[in-house]
């Protein structure tokens, strides 16, 4: 049987690791700029414009009636890196079923540019904000960790999100 002892300190622990998970919780958010929307999971996404590494500006909404996977990345991130062969099949093997993917570069387009003509990927990548608020954090990534993936809908609503490979 318990003692009141061994109860206090139960009860003094689970405070503990309840105010402890809060604070890191709150820590995480803490950055987010007043007034900024961050999309979470069955939200609609923001309609934002983003260039291409070649200035052409595309917006979100231009996928809409597809499934698609938007991948933030940058050319310095060796996870991004490692992952983009993977989603390079993914999107040849699943594309024609409606499926797309869109890389967006949370990295110099310069950078991006070359490593692009070094690399080619066969799905569209966009330039992201990289000032506050960055694209990623509106996208949910309140991390701000790469590489950092959203699965939209087909109507534009994010039904899961991933950070880390």
């Amino acid at each position: 049987m318990f003692t009141r002892q061994t109860w206090l300190i139960l009860a003094i622990a689970i405070l503990a690791a309840a105010a402890g998970g809060w604070l890191q919780h709150r820590s995480r958010l803490a950055h987010v700029p007043a007034g900024v929307q961050v999309a979470n999971v069955g939200d609609l996404r923001p309609d934002l414009a983003l260039p291409d590494p070649d200035g052409q500006t595309h917006r979100l909404s231009d996928y809409s009636g597809r499934r698609v996977l938007l991948n933030f990345w940058a050319t310095w991130c060796g996870p991004c890196l490692d992952e983009m062969p993977l989603l390079d099949q993914a999107q040849a093997d699943y594309g024609a079923g409606g499926v797309r993917i869109v890389g967006i570069a949370m990295d110099d387009p310069a950078h991006v540019r070359r490593f692009l003509a070094a690399h080619p990927l066969d799905y569209p990548v966009l330039i992201g904000q990289l000032d506050a608020p960055s694209t990623s954090l509106r996208l949910g990534d309140t991390a701000e960790v790469l590489p950092y993936s959203v699965l939209l809908d087909a109507t534009g609503r994010v039904l899961a999100v991933r950070r880390g490979p």
